[in-house]
């Protein structure tokens, strides 16, 4: 099994991949019962009964506003990720320019790479003094917190990109925008989207950041109100949600990358 050439089989590699699930899954069934033997009333571990019935407090029951708590967090938060998501392609352009033309990477090279050590948890209370508490605060902290981060990354793919390509584009006619958008771009694109949903994970500890310090509704801003109440019934179901939504986006970028830069795979 040990071997650099051994290939599992279909049936092999399914029961390798969820191994280490069920593990967790059997290990937490096996604490949680024996706590509810020794406590009934166990608040930290609760049973699979209790987790289903907090999912259904939470996803198909209104709440005193006749709202159906989960979408209405899910749907907030989604909102603050996706925008964030999206001014990323502004951190994808900063950093190619910056690879291709040295006007650019004099002028934002440095200041870049000083911007990605400043911890952005930090700029937490400066941007609420700046935006207020609204979505524009909690939207740029997740910005800020990883925008450098895929700049300074696409810059070192652009960098990495053989002259001879550029020189050779180059020769046969093609303009600084051709060769910026038609020859380096491509081949650089799925290396970044690689990059962007590694990221994803800074991008939520952020986003929960935000919310559990200034919002109204949330999946993090929920999750900080009811541990007052140690509501591991609805702590728990939170939890999996966001890392389910989290390896499904995850999975999408993965698609995209396969699907669309199938060559890619071969290189």
């Amino acid at each position: 099994m040990f071997n650099m050439y051994w290939k599992p089989s279909p049936l092999q590699s399914a029961l390798l991949s969820s191994a280490l699930f069920l593990i967790c899954i059997g290990a937490y069934l096996f604490v949680s019962h024996q706590r509810h033997q020794e406590n009934p009333s166990d608040k930290i571990m609760p049973t699979v009964s209790k987790i289903a019935d907090g999912v259904q407090r939470t996803a198909f029951e209104t709440d005193r506003k006749g709202e159906y708590r989960l979408w209405i967090d899910t749907w907030a938060s989604f909102k603050r990720f996706g925008i964030s998501l999206g001014l990323m392609g502004f951190a994808i352009l900063l950093g190619l320019y910056m690879g291709l033309f040295p006007v650019v990477e004099a002028l934002f090279y440095r200041f870049m790479l000083f911007f990605d050590k400043v911890p952005a948890l930090a700029l937490l209370p400066i941007l609420f003094i700046v935006f207020g508490l609204g979505e524009v605060s909690k939207v740029s902290l997740i910005v800020l917190g990883v925008f450098p981060t895929i700049a300074l990354d696409t810059y070192l793919r652009a960098k990495a990109v053989p002259g001879e390509q550029l020189i050779k584009a180059r020769t046969l006619g093609a303009s600084n925008l051709g060769i910026t958008f038609r020859v380096v771009l491509p081949q650089i694109m799925p290396d970044v989207l690689n990059t962007i949903r590694l990221n994803f994970k800074a991008m939520v500890l952020f986003l929960i950041a935000g919310e559990s310090l200034a919002a109204s509704v949330g999946l993090g801003y929920r999750i900080f109100v009811v541990r007052r109440y140690i509501a591991m019934d609805i702590i728990i179901p939170y939890v999996l949600w966001m890392s389910l939504l989290a390896f499904t986006a995850d999975l999408l970028v993965r698609l995209w990358i396969k699907k669309g830069y199938a060559w890619h795979r071969a290189h």
